[in-house]
């Protein structure tokens, strides 16, 4: 689409929201970048967008601008069935993801990773894995980095490597990437998108666009994922924890198989890598997975997955106090990824959770406290919740905390030489937090600051 003198009404002043604004500014558009936010409590950094020609429109929904525009770019965290959302598609005006409006200027090979858990640490080991042979991949989307921003530096001899979130698929009708994949399906914003029909159906919307030309990869233990082999018109490529395939990538006993296109080979061993637990080795296998996909040799990546050691705020170890470790496990936003850290420790855990309530039941993770956890500290709108859950199963060792600061510190006061601290909240951080990475970054400062008292 050629932007030159279009209105474009970009709605969210987040970062892809920003970003978006900015990159249709520099396609020749008339942009209008809107927020509920009040004009008081913008930053001065969007607030200088407007000495750029970008018209900012603040503490309302553009009802009155809508149906004037050529395009509304929505970011994540805007929901699609907002009456001038509704209207302007009535109107005819084309409403479309921030993500959506980058593939279209997109001149390279896209991969594109979603699914509910573990999409940061796979995207970020694939986005390793092919800069290891194109030096200017460009990892983006819902990782923290927005597409807009990327794309106008790219050219057809680059790859990118997006993380998806079902939030971005709701509006996206074109993209298309040459590898795809969903690496797991569970509960999760329920509270947007309110059936797992929807939830599910908004993540196969990824690889809708695929063709046989193309790469899907699918992990073969999820029930809901290995539906998905029958939806896609692309190449299906599995990987699986739980049982050795005939053909795909697998984990069998301490070592990672390869079984592709005539390639029968162990990958890795699980104790060469540096990051932990069942789901991480997942992980793995996804990313060397796409790696495959693109070609990139199996020596590669063998040693791209030897090197790498995680990201943050995804079951990162951030010191030992006291003989006690503390993991930041921020990233754990919903029930499964939390279950997943929990599995992971090897030691009683005093657990920090809470936060925002995005719909769905706590009971899978509470039923593994028993054994498992010493103390549980809870925080946020969904302490109630959590408690009710918790003592369902028999658990009573249960504090509630007003602020994050009291809850650390409590954890600190239960912890004993011997066992570890986890922050892993189970649910959103919005309310409390700007963001997971805020909150985690507030743990990771007060656990440092005990050091500093010795």
């Amino acid at each position: 689409m050629n932007y030159e003198n279009k209105k474009a009404l970009v709605c969210g002043m987040a970062k892809s929201g920003i970003a978006a604004a900015k990159l249709l500014k520099n396609l020749g558009a008339a942009v209008t970048l809107q927020d509920m936010k009040k004009r008081e409590d913008i930053s001065a950094d969007v607030l200088a967008l407007e000495q750029e020609g970008i018209v900012l429109y603040t503490g309302a929904n553009p009802d009155d601008i809508a149906c004037e525009q050529d395009l509304i770019v929505l970011s994540p965290g805007i929901p699609c069935d907002l009456p001038f959302i509704e209207a302007a598609e009535a109107a005819g005006v084309s409403v479309i993801s921030e993500v959506e409006l980058a593939y279209g200027l997109t001149p390279c090979p896209i991969t594109a990773i979603t699914g509910t858990n573990g999409k940061t640490t796979t995207t970020t080991l694939t986005g390793e894995i092919m800069k290891a042979v194109y030096a200017n991949t460009a990892v983006v989307g819902n990782i923290g980095i927005s597409y807009s921003g990327e794309v106008e530096r790219l050219t057809e001899k680059d790859w990118v490597v997006a993380e998806i979130s079902s939030f971005q698929m709701e509006k996206a009708k074109e993209f298309h990437p040459r590898i795809s994949a969903v690496l797991n399906i569970t509960p999760d914003h329920l509270n947007r998108h309110k059936t797992m029909e929807v939830y599910i159906a908004m993540k196969e919307r990824v690889f809708a666009k695929q063709t046989a030309e193309d790469f899907c990869v699918l992990n073969y233990g999820d029930e809901a994922c290995r539906a998905m082999a029958d939806k896609t018109a692309a190449k299906v490529f599995f990987f699986s924890s739980s049982e050795k395939l005939e053909e795909g990538i697998y984990l069998d006993g301490e070592n990672i198989e390869v079984r592709f296109n005539g390639v029968e080979e162990t990958l890795i061993s699980v104790n060469e890598l540096q990051i932990l637990g069942v789901h991480n080795y997942e992980n793995v296998m996804a990313a060397a997975a796409m790696g495959i996909c693109a070609n990139v040799p199996l020596d590669t990546i063998r040693m791209v997955l030897k090197n790498f050691a995680g990201v943050a705020h995804r079951i990162e170890y951030v010191t030992t106090v006291d003989g006690v470790d503390y993991y930041n496990d921020s990233k754990g936003t919903n029930v499964d990824a939390s279950i997943r850290a929990v599995l992971a420790m090897k030691k009683p855990i005093v657990l920090i959770g809470g936060g925002y309530d995005k719909g769905g039941s706590f009971d899978e993770w509470t039923k593994l406290f028993p054994g498992r956890v010493k103390h549980l500290v809870l925080i946020g709108v969904t302490a109630p919740m959590i408690r009710e859950s918790a003592e369902k199963f028999g658990f009573t060792a249960i504090s509630e905390c007003e602020t994050f600061k009291e809850a650390v510190d409590l954890c600190r006061k239960e912890a004993e030489a011997g066992d570890c601290v986890l922050l892993s909240p189970a649910c959103a951080s919005w309310g409390m937090f700007d963001n997971y990475e805020q909150r985690g970054d507030m743990f990771k400062e007060q656990v440092r600051g005990y050091l500093n008292e010795k």
